[in-house]
């Protein structure tokens, strides 16, 4: 029996597993579906990572090559080509594996399966249904491993961060990027990616617009687009049209949680993911959570600090640390989408607690309330804050004691 089985060998589950290591657990495995450690992170070839973590910029590969290097020479067993089936109460894993059918059983189990992105399937866009319609991401895995393009004219739908770099990254390899079409008033990706992957090569970003035709026999030829109300209604009359061959499908991340769901762990129902404590405990005693299958991270950086907690509570677990006593929660009040953890264990030992959530509307000059009832707790100023940058909060738990439900509020200047 392993101390510790760790799913998923991205960037979440290379960091739980290490921190777990660090922490004196010997007997971990860690289970990826893939052909090789790195999990997202090597099909991401640009720079921006590691800036927090490292202290310095390095690619996607580079970044989980940090992680492995650490990993080599521990006693860490890394399972690669092996499908976690099912996860038991218990805490029995089925597998497929080229070698056949096999059960793993672990004293404790990191669930750090990442997310996936949403398909055409969730978006009604009607029209026939030719090649050339991608996800963003698939398009990067083809151009940056595969080295094949999608297409030579595209336009993006949705600003996500994926969709964002792939226009630069199209660009770069010669494509025509015609456009990014965004059906919210504000983006979805970060500022930086917005100046360096659209402004800096003249892509027009449309904002409140959405596509509204797919047109194409065997290959796309063209879609339609037009500008939405305030109730993301297209608005007749303001029709535009782009010829091209692709488009890319930047339409938000979804928490990969099935085996999740299929193991009765409670699902947060705002961000698709694990219901979590300040540990990173899930509601099954001695499972933990971390990175993307609990909620859609920014950074990187923030996956691999969120996931050595959950490396670490998950030592704890195995040498006997337990929980009990009073709960408080976690709300989210106005302007506040969600709130990551969504629990504090009224006896635990941490001195401040880590408070990771997103924004609903734009601010300028802003601030973050944390109060319960009528008595505000903290307050947090910010200049800027937008619904595509997660925000991070530090509260000290001496501060939180007593308090049976917390909310976490905005108030400021909306644009």
């Amino acid at each position: 029996m392993y101390e510790l089985a760790v799913i998923g060998g991205g960037p979440a589950g290379l960091a739980a597993a290490l921190e777990a290591y660090n922490n004196g657990l010997r007997k971990i495995v860690i289970i990826e579906r893939d052909r090789e450690p790195g999990g997202i992170l090597n099909q991401c070839i640009h720079n921006g990572f590691g800036l927090h973590r490292f202290k310095e910029e390095l690619s996607g590969p580079e970044y989980a090559q940090r992680y492995i290097e650490m990993l080599d020479g521990t006693a860490v067993e890394v399972r690669l080509d092996t499908m976690v089936l099912e996860i038991t109460p218990d805490k029995k894993i089925f597998t497929a594996t080229p070698g056949g059918y096999e059960m793993i059983e672990a004293q404790s189990v990191v669930l750090a399966m990442g997310c996936r992105e949403r398909t055409r399937g969730a978006l009604s866009i009607p029209g026939a249904r030719p090649s050339g319609v991608f996800t963003a991401g698939a398009a990067q895995r083809y151009l940056n491993m595969e080295g094949l393009m999608a297409g030579s004219r595209a336009v993006i739908l949705g600003s996500g961060d994926i969709g964002l770099i792939m226009a630069r990254r199209m660009t770069l390899e010669g494509a025509k990027v015609l456009a990014c079409i965004e059906l919210m008033p504000y983006s979805g990706g970060l500022n930086r990616n917005i100046v360096q992957c659209l402004h800096d090569y003249d892509i027009p970003l449309y904002l409140s617009h959405t596509v509204t035709e797919i047109r194409g026999k065997s290959r796309l030829e063209g879609i339609t687009v037009a500008k939405v109300d305030e109730n993301r209604v297209p608005i007749s009359g303001t029709e535009i049209d782009f010829e091209c061959d692709t488009l890319l499908l930047s339409v938000g991340l979804i928490p990969e949680n099935e085996l999740t769901r299929a193991a009765g762990i409670k699902i947060d129902g705002r961000t698709n993911g694990s219901e979590v404590f300040e540990n990173m405990e899930t509601s099954a005693n001695g499972v933990f959570a971390c990175g993307n299958a609990v909620h859609v991270h920014d950074l990187v950086d923030f996956v691999s600090d969120e996931s050595a907690r959950a490396g670490a509570a998950a030592a704890g677990y195995v040498k006997g640390e337990r929980h009990c006593g009073d709960i408080s929660v976690f709300e989210n009040g106005y302007g506040v989408s969600y709130t990551v953890p969504q629990k504090l264990h009224g006896d635990t030992k941490s001195e401040k607690i880590n408070l990771f959530f997103r924004v609903n509307k734009v601010y300028g000059k802003s601030k973050i309330i944390v109060s319960s009832g009528d008595t505000e707790i903290a307050t947090f100023r910010r200049q800027f804050m937008i619904p595509g940058e997660m925000q991070h909060i530090v509260l000290p738990t001496e501060k939180l004691k007593g308090f049976g439900r917390i909310t976490v509020s905005t108030e400021g200047e909306e644009k």
